[in-house]
């Protein structure tokens, strides 16, 4: 079965599946992990200390991988200047740029000129008019179910995607609840060209920043396992429920403001529990997805098991 969409043709990938951004997470291993699977691996960029840290995480990549792969720009995190990084990528001649979060006119600005294919996460029809008119080559659209950082409202991805991809004439990408070819299928069926997962490729060998327990909770937990934290900032993004974020919750019960809850949702309480496996003094994003997430494969056998899933349906639907 041929896997051809315009994401497919843009991107010059196999499948139409990328990997989240993922912050502190998403390195080269697991970037080069799934380009060779045949999706669109990513690196996260904002996450590293300093540009010629991701010089090296892209070298890496290109030693792991001769596919194509991304630099994921988290351009809300922190306020951190990112032009230094951004040029990093532009050297390295990197095939795809995206962003999520703040304003990422800066960053078409910055690559103008260049062939580098760009894609924006956006969870709302107007952010991604807006994405098309700046430039943007395909929007990844993400709805509430979705782990880490999340629109402002309540809107699914099963009504969030249709209504994008009536809006807008650049490929459409599904976000949000989205773990196996059941899920691939579906998105497709709404109009969407393909599919970007972020929760489902934490729990994989390959995601190996992840802490076990991390990922044991993953596969552990369902669907109700999850809590948004921080919307009283303007920033609804969802998280494990655990102790630590009770702890936020409360903290926004109360009305307390960022002063009160940046020692909170930091990124240091964000690595604590991501990388030392201390759910008590920190949290971790996860999506609902987790309720569909049974093992930790290789980012191969996840491919696999997916792409077979998905041509099983399509031979259902054929009859």
């Amino acid at each position: 079965m041929k896997w051809k969409t315009r994401v497919t043709e843009l991107l010059n990938i196999q499948y139409p599946i990328i990997q989240g951004g993922l912050a502190y997470l998403a390195y080269s291993e697991l970037a080069a992990a799934v380009s060779n699977a045949g999706g669109l691996g990513q690196i996260t960029a904002m996450s590293l200390g300093e540009p010629e840290q991701l010089r090296v995480e892209i070298q890496k990549v290109k030693q792991l991988t001769n596919n194509p792969f991304g630099v994921n720009f988290a351009i809300g995190q922190h306020g951190r200047p990112f032009a230094d990084f951004l040029q990093v990528a532009i050297d390295e001649k990197v095939p795809v740029i995206s962003m999520t979060g703040g304003n990422p006119a800066p960053i078409f600005e910055q690559l103008k000129g260049t062939p580098i294919k760009t894609l924006v996460l956006v969870a709302a029809r107007r952010q991604a008019e807006k994405a098309e008119e700046l430039g943007a080559d395909a929007v990844m659209v993400v709805g509430q179910e979705g782990g880490g950082h999340l629109g402002r409202d309540d809107v699914g991805t099963l009504v969030l995607v249709p209504q994008v991809v009536d809006a807008v004439s650049i490929p459409v990408i599904a976000s949000g609840g989205i773990g196996d070819g059941r899920g691939l299928m579906a998105a497709l069926s709404l109009g969407a060209e393909g599919i970007e997962m972020g929760t489902r490729f934490i729990a994989t060998k390959e995601c190996i920043h992840a802490h076990e327990l991390y990922k044991k909770s993953l596969v552990e937990g369902n669907e109700s396992s999850t809590v948004v934290i921080k919307r009283t900032l303007g920033t609804p993004a969802r998280a494990l429920a655990n102790g630590w974020t009770e702890k936020i919750l409360d903290v926004e019960k109360n009305n307390g403001g960022y002063e009160q809850l940046k020692e909170y949702i930091s990124g240091t309480a964000n690595q604590r529990y991501i990388y030392e496996g201390v759910p008590d003094e920190g949290f971790a994003w996860a999506g609902q997805v987790m309720g569909l997430i049974k093992d930790v494969p290789a980012v191969q056998e996840l491919f696999n098991r997916m792409i077979h899933d998905a041509e099983q349906i399509r031979a259902k639907w054929g009859k």
